[in-house]
Protein backbone atom coordinates (compact mmCIF):
# COMPACT_ATOMS: atom_id res chain seq x y z
CA UNK A 1 0.00 0.00 0.00
CA UNK A 2 1.28 3.38 -0.90
CA UNK A 3 0.66 6.22 1.51
CA UNK A 4 -0.74 9.66 -0.25
CA UNK A 5 -0.18 13.14 0.40
CA UNK A 6 -1.81 14.68 2.95
CA UNK A 7 -4.27 16.88 1.11
CA UNK A 8 -7.03 17.05 4.00
CA UNK A 9 -7.30 18.85 7.46
CA UNK A 10 -5.48 16.62 10.06
CA UNK A 11 -7.33 13.89 11.73
CA UNK A 12 -10.44 13.60 9.11
CA UNK A 13 -10.99 11.11 5.97
CA UNK A 14 -13.00 10.83 3.26
CA UNK A 15 -16.53 13.16 3.83
CA UNK A 16 -17.96 10.63 1.62
CA UNK A 17 -19.08 7.47 1.69
CA UNK A 18 -17.64 5.15 3.86
CA UNK A 19 -20.48 4.11 6.13
CA UNK A 20 -23.37 5.96 7.54
CA UNK A 21 -23.38 8.71 9.36
CA UNK A 22 -26.94 9.00 10.57
CA UNK A 23 -26.36 10.97 14.43
CA UNK A 24 -27.16 9.04 17.55
CA UNK A 25 -26.52 9.74 21.20
CA UNK A 26 -23.26 9.26 21.96
CA UNK A 27 -22.39 5.56 22.65
CA UNK A 28 -18.46 4.66 22.01
CA UNK A 29 -17.32 1.53 21.29
CA UNK A 30 -14.01 0.51 23.00
CA UNK A 31 -11.08 -1.77 21.35
CA UNK A 32 -8.26 -3.22 23.15
CA UNK A 33 -6.19 -6.31 23.74
CA UNK A 34 -7.91 -8.76 26.60
CA UNK A 35 -4.67 -8.11 28.52
CA UNK A 36 -5.08 -4.84 29.49
CA UNK A 37 -8.27 -5.28 31.32
CA UNK A 38 -6.77 -7.88 33.34
CA UNK A 39 -4.06 -5.11 34.43
CA UNK A 40 -6.90 -2.98 35.00
CA UNK A 41 -5.45 0.03 32.57
CA UNK A 42 -8.49 -0.48 29.78
CA UNK A 43 -11.12 -0.22 33.06
CA UNK A 44 -9.85 2.81 33.84
CA UNK A 45 -11.18 4.64 30.63
CA UNK A 46 -14.28 2.66 30.25
CA UNK A 47 -15.58 3.16 34.00
CA UNK A 48 -14.55 6.85 33.39
CA UNK A 49 -16.72 7.11 30.24
CA UNK A 50 -19.49 4.88 32.15
CA UNK A 51 -19.79 7.24 35.06
CA UNK A 52 -20.66 10.41 32.39
CA UNK A 53 -24.37 11.14 31.82
CA UNK A 54 -26.31 10.16 29.10
CA UNK A 55 -22.92 8.06 27.49
CA UNK A 56 -23.11 4.67 26.37
CA UNK A 57 -20.19 2.06 26.48
CA UNK A 58 -20.00 -1.01 23.97
CA UNK A 59 -16.98 -3.86 23.84
CA UNK A 60 -16.47 -7.05 25.17
CA UNK A 61 -14.90 -6.31 29.02
CA UNK A 62 -16.38 -9.60 30.26
CA UNK A 63 -13.99 -12.35 28.69
CA UNK A 64 -16.29 -15.30 29.28
CA UNK A 65 -18.77 -13.80 26.23
CA UNK A 66 -15.42 -13.19 23.73
CA UNK A 67 -14.19 -17.03 25.11
CA UNK A 68 -17.23 -18.44 24.14
CA UNK A 69 -17.70 -16.79 20.65
CA UNK A 70 -13.98 -17.73 19.84
CA UNK A 71 -14.23 -21.54 20.86
CA UNK A 72 -17.17 -21.21 17.89
CA UNK A 73 -15.35 -19.99 15.62
CA UNK A 74 -14.58 -16.59 13.21
CA UNK A 75 -17.95 -16.33 12.25
CA UNK A 76 -19.07 -16.51 16.06
CA UNK A 77 -16.72 -13.62 16.82
CA UNK A 78 -17.60 -11.44 13.44
CA UNK A 79 -20.97 -11.58 14.37
CA UNK A 80 -20.41 -10.43 17.99
CA UNK A 81 -18.39 -7.51 16.91
CA UNK A 82 -20.60 -6.73 14.74
CA UNK A 83 -23.79 -6.74 16.69
CA UNK A 84 -21.36 -4.31 19.16
CA UNK A 85 -20.89 -1.91 16.98
CA UNK A 86 -24.65 -1.18 16.17
CA UNK A 87 -25.71 2.34 17.29
CA UNK A 88 -22.07 3.43 17.87
CA UNK A 89 -20.90 6.93 15.80
CA UNK A 90 -17.17 6.50 17.77
CA UNK A 91 -14.30 3.78 17.98
CA UNK A 92 -11.81 4.20 20.82
CA UNK A 93 -8.68 2.10 20.50
CA UNK A 94 -6.80 1.91 24.22
CA UNK A 95 -3.60 0.95 23.07
CA UNK A 96 -1.18 -0.70 25.03
CA UNK A 97 2.17 -2.95 25.06
CA UNK A 98 0.41 -5.65 22.08
CA UNK A 99 -2.55 -4.06 20.97
CA UNK A 100 -1.45 -3.26 17.72
CA UNK A 101 -0.82 -7.09 16.47
CA UNK A 102 -4.00 -8.63 17.79
CA UNK A 103 -6.08 -9.48 14.82
CA UNK A 104 -9.42 -8.69 16.49
CA UNK A 105 -8.42 -5.12 17.31
CA UNK A 106 -7.58 -4.57 13.42
CA UNK A 107 -10.81 -6.18 12.42
CA UNK A 108 -12.61 -3.91 14.88
CA UNK A 109 -11.19 -0.82 13.49
CA UNK A 110 -11.34 -1.92 9.80
CA UNK A 111 -14.79 -2.71 10.55
CA UNK A 112 -15.41 0.57 12.32
CA UNK A 113 -13.85 2.39 9.44
CA UNK A 114 -16.44 0.82 6.82
CA UNK A 115 -19.21 1.81 9.22
CA UNK A 116 -18.31 5.57 9.15
CA UNK A 117 -17.88 5.79 12.66
CA UNK A 118 -14.86 7.96 14.32
CA UNK A 119 -11.87 6.61 15.35
CA UNK A 120 -9.24 7.36 17.82
CA UNK A 121 -6.49 5.94 19.59
CA UNK A 122 -5.18 6.32 23.32
CA UNK A 123 -2.37 5.14 25.14
CA UNK A 124 -2.94 3.70 28.11
CA UNK A 125 0.17 1.97 29.39
CA UNK A 126 0.77 5.31 31.12
CA UNK A 127 -1.78 4.05 33.59
CA UNK A 128 -0.92 2.75 36.65
CA UNK A 129 -1.76 -1.37 36.39
CA UNK A 130 -2.34 -3.51 39.09
CA UNK A 131 1.27 -3.78 40.15
CA UNK A 132 1.07 0.16 40.58
CA UNK A 133 3.22 0.23 37.61
CA UNK A 134 3.71 1.58 34.24
CA UNK A 135 4.77 0.70 30.93
CA UNK A 136 6.30 2.14 27.90
CA UNK A 137 3.82 3.09 25.30
CA UNK A 138 3.10 0.53 22.64
CA UNK A 139 2.37 0.73 18.75
CA UNK A 140 -0.26 2.66 17.13
CA UNK A 141 -2.54 -0.02 16.17
CA UNK A 142 -4.20 2.67 13.31
CA UNK A 143 -0.55 2.39 11.92
CA UNK A 144 -1.10 -1.18 10.88
CA UNK A 145 -3.99 -0.82 8.60
CA UNK A 146 -5.21 1.29 5.64
CA UNK A 147 -7.35 1.97 2.48
CA UNK A 148 -6.61 2.86 -1.02
CA UNK A 149 -9.10 4.36 -3.36
CA UNK A 150 -9.46 3.62 -7.11
CA UNK A 151 -8.69 6.32 -9.73
CA UNK A 152 -12.25 7.07 -9.86
CA UNK A 153 -12.69 6.84 -6.33
CA UNK A 154 -15.91 4.16 -6.33
CA UNK A 155 -13.79 1.63 -5.04
CA UNK A 156 -11.89 1.67 -1.64
CA UNK A 157 -9.64 -1.62 -0.75
CA UNK A 158 -8.91 -2.16 2.59
CA UNK A 159 -5.29 -3.30 4.00
CA UNK A 160 -2.93 -4.57 7.23
CA UNK A 161 0.27 -4.61 7.51
CA UNK A 162 1.85 -7.62 8.67
CA UNK A 163 5.71 -8.71 8.73
CA UNK A 164 7.09 -8.28 5.25
CA UNK A 165 4.97 -5.66 4.37
CA UNK A 166 1.48 -4.37 3.53
CA UNK A 167 -1.52 -7.39 2.49
CA UNK A 168 -4.70 -6.75 1.43
CA UNK A 169 -7.46 -7.51 4.36
CA UNK A 170 -10.46 -9.66 3.28
CA UNK A 171 -11.85 -10.47 6.75
CA UNK A 172 -14.54 -7.95 6.19
CA UNK A 173 -17.53 -9.53 4.11
CA UNK A 174 -14.97 -12.15 2.37
CA UNK A 175 -13.94 -9.19 0.49
CA UNK A 176 -10.60 -6.77 0.89
CA UNK A 177 -12.44 -3.94 -1.89
CA UNK A 178 -15.72 -2.49 -1.54
CA UNK A 179 -18.20 0.15 -3.10
CA UNK A 180 -17.55 4.04 -1.25
CA UNK A 181 -20.22 5.84 -2.85
CA UNK A 182 -17.69 7.98 -3.94
CA UNK A 183 -15.17 10.01 -2.30
CA UNK A 184 -13.93 13.04 -2.99
CA UNK A 185 -10.90 13.66 -6.02
CA UNK A 186 -8.13 14.21 -2.97
CA UNK A 187 -8.54 11.42 -2.41
CA UNK A 188 -8.82 9.02 -5.23
CA UNK A 189 -5.67 6.77 -6.44
CA UNK A 190 -3.97 7.11 -3.28
CA UNK A 191 -3.74 4.63 -0.32
CA UNK A 192 -3.92 6.34 3.28
CA UNK A 193 -2.24 4.74 6.41
CA UNK A 194 -5.38 5.15 8.79
CA UNK A 195 -3.20 6.85 11.61
CA UNK A 196 -2.96 9.90 9.26
CA UNK A 197 -6.43 10.60 9.81
CA UNK A 198 -7.60 10.02 13.40
CA UNK A 199 -5.84 11.18 16.10
CA UNK A 200 -3.75 9.56 19.41
CA UNK A 201 -3.96 10.89 22.79
CA UNK A 202 -2.14 9.89 26.03
CA UNK A 203 -4.48 8.91 29.11
CA UNK A 204 -2.24 10.63 31.25
CA UNK A 205 -0.37 13.67 29.64
CA UNK A 206 -3.17 14.28 27.84
CA UNK A 207 -5.51 14.65 30.60
CA UNK A 208 -8.39 12.35 29.59
CA UNK A 209 -10.50 12.30 32.79
CA UNK A 210 -10.67 15.73 31.85
CA UNK A 211 -10.60 15.80 28.20
CA UNK A 212 -11.99 12.42 26.27
CA UNK A 213 -15.24 14.09 25.95
CA UNK A 214 -13.80 16.30 23.51
CA UNK A 215 -11.84 13.90 21.62
CA UNK A 216 -14.64 12.10 20.95
CA UNK A 217 -16.39 14.71 19.41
Amino acid sequence: MQRGQLLFRANTGPKANTGPKAKMAKRVFFSFHYQDVIDFRANVVRQHWQLKPDREDAGFFDASIWESAKRTGSVAVKRLVNSGLEGTSVTCVLIGSETYERPWVRYEILKSFRKGNKLLAVDINSIKGRDQKTKINGANPLEYVGVTFSDSGDTGTLWEKVTGGWKEYSEIDGSASYRTGGVEPQYRSKGFNLSQWYARYDWVSNEGYENFSSWIG
